[in-house]
């Protein structure tokens, strides 16, 4: 179930857009231990740095602790980038070459401060720089050598005037190694590496509590997770992108596979629609036509079993339809028939619409029958107009149409009903009698029964007894997600499965 990260976005919209701009950008990662800033770090550095010029700096673990953590960076694109802070600290000590002699650090604040003037007064952008300005380091290497950071300069040097990015992983790394502040070392970057030299710095930060920091940098985000249904869910928050339009500022993320990967709104229609084609059933079981899914369940829904799917408020009709419509089509696909009550909200017309785009009319016609209880006639075949004050009526319309969908060979049906829809019409304990006898009903075939549940009805505990399986859909940060209470399972995101096509979809754990 570990797809690949095309199927979803990796970095938000509006970090790459912020990155993407002129000149240097610096960004201050936050979060709890364990949030994922380091796995956020990396990926920032793979995704968005030429890998000839971008560096991560580890002042908490060797690059060797890293690997074991994370083996795709052992990949060579991105070994070289790693540089451990307590090895180069060794070869510092342990170096005979001779020390430069200190630079004049009055006459370089005159000519930092003179450059900052002339950027705040000039509409155009300065010529790239030609020397990595060092005037805050050399301040600072008074107090203490800094090996790890001079080398971050002389490399950002070596490739001007192109642009570096750098990681600095952990600010409290380098600031509990030599006793200095974290606004110190911080302040000491951006204007040194950021404003002076148009380098892109990274920086994370434990200390979440450390608010006078996050005025000195150009961007914040905070990494968090929470806990829903006892399940653990991953955020990062965009708090501020100084020059960037924050259009959505917050993201569910997964760190599957040791990658970050934050998920965009699901988008149901997105690239070439193709003719649906049916997964088969295995084993006795009717797949659901998606197969994250199908896993989940052992190969499918078994058959004669009763299934439910509940819906949270607020999850849209269009991320609701992304799990509904596959197993839809792969049942009607496989020349199956449904018999339907739809939830509040869906009608035939439309359900016509959005599943004809992937399989014929006529097989639409021929495998559906949707309940119109106020319709006493209606001219399309998809439909059974039950609203006549006729109930023996009404009952032959319900059997016959039935008899049609099982055809001379007795096939099996999928009973799909809106409880939603079945409280309204007939009353809570009527809907309660009709749920028993329908299970009881689907017990004893090879039938399948599929439940479709919204909050707030009177029979909901009646149905999570009775239900073989129990999965429910919620929306994150507009991200549709589904979870097994029965069986129990973790959060998956759901998103678009872009090498099928619409509407096929694939789910990716959130871990």
């Amino acid at each position: 179930m570990n797809k690949p990260n095309s199927n979803h976005i990796s970095i938000p919209s509006e970090i790459r857009t912020f990155f993407g701009k002129p000149g240097g950008r610096s960004l201050l990662v936050k979060g709890p231990a364990g949030s994922g800033k380091t796995t956020f770090a990396l990926q920032l550095l793979e995704d968005m740095a030429d890998p000839n010029k971008s560096f991560y700096l580890s002042s908490r673990v060797s690059d060797q602790a890293l690997f074991r953590q994370f083996p795709w960076l052992e990949k060579e694109s991105m070994k070289n980038r790693v540089i451990d802070a307590s090895r180069v600290l060794l070869q510092h000590l342990h170096s005979e070459a001779e020390e430069e002699e200190s630079p004049d650090i009055d006459k370089m604040e005159q000519l930092s401060s003179a450059r900052d003037f002339l950027k705040s007064v000039s509409d155009e952008p300065l010529a790239p720089p030609s020397k990595v300005d060092r005037t805050r380091l050399a301040v600072l290497l008074e107090r203490n050598r800094m090996p790890e950071l001079e080398r971050i300069y002389d490399q950002v040097e070596a490739n001007l005037p192109d642009k570096s990015m750098i990681i600095i992983d952990s600010v409290e790394g380098i600031t509990n190694k030599y006793s200095l502040d974290d606004e110190e070392i911080i302040t000491c970057i951006q204007k040194d590496l950021v404003e002076g030299s148009n380098s892109d710095v990274v920086f994370v930060l434990e200390d979440i509590l450390d608010i006078k920091v996050e005025y000195l940098v150009d961007g914040v985000v905070k990494m968090n997770y929470t806990s829903k249904d006892g399940r653990r869910t991953r955020k990062i928050l965009l708090e501020k992108l100084r020059g960037t339009q924050i259009l959505q500022p917050s993201y569910l993320i997964t760190l599957n596979g040791g990658r970050f990967n934050s998920f965009d709104p699901l988008k149901m229609h997105m690239g070439e629609i193709r003719p649906w084609e049916a997964l088969p059933d295995t084993n006795g079981k009717y797949s659901t036509g998606i197969e994250d899914l199908d896993a989940l369940l052992g190969g499918g829904y078994d058959a004669g079993s009763y299934n439910v799917i509940e819906v949270d408020e607020n999850v849209s009709n269009e991320e609701y339809h992304s799990i509904v419509v596959p197993i839809l089509l792969n049942f009607m696909a496989q020349d199956r028939g449904i018999f339907a009550v739809l939830t509040g909200g869906d009608h035939a017309e439309s359900m016509k619409k959005d599943l004809v785009k992937f399989i014929s009319e006529e097989q639409f016609d021929n495998h559906i029958r949707i309940a119109d209880y106020f319709t006493p006639t209606s001219t399309a075949p998809y439909i059974m107009a039950l609203g006549t004050r006729n109930a023996d009526e009404a009952l032959r319309t319900w059997k016959s149409n039935q008899e049609f969908l099982r055809g001379p060979e007795n096939k099996p049906i999928m009973d799909f009903t809106g409880f939603d829809t079945l409280e309204y019409l007939r009353g809570g304990e009527v809907a309660i009698q009709h749920l028993l006898d329908a299970v009881a009903k689907i017990k004893i075939s090879k039938d399948l029964g599929i439940g479709i549940l919204k909050p707030g009805l009177r029979l909901t505990q009646e149905i999570m007894n009775m239900a073989d399986t129990y999965f429910k859909i919620i929306s994150i940060d507009k991200c549709p997600c589904i979870y097994g209470i029965k069986p129990k399972t973790m959060i998956f995101g759901i998103v678009n499965d872009v090498d099928k096509g619409t509407p096929n979809i694939t789910l990716v754990p959130i871990v």
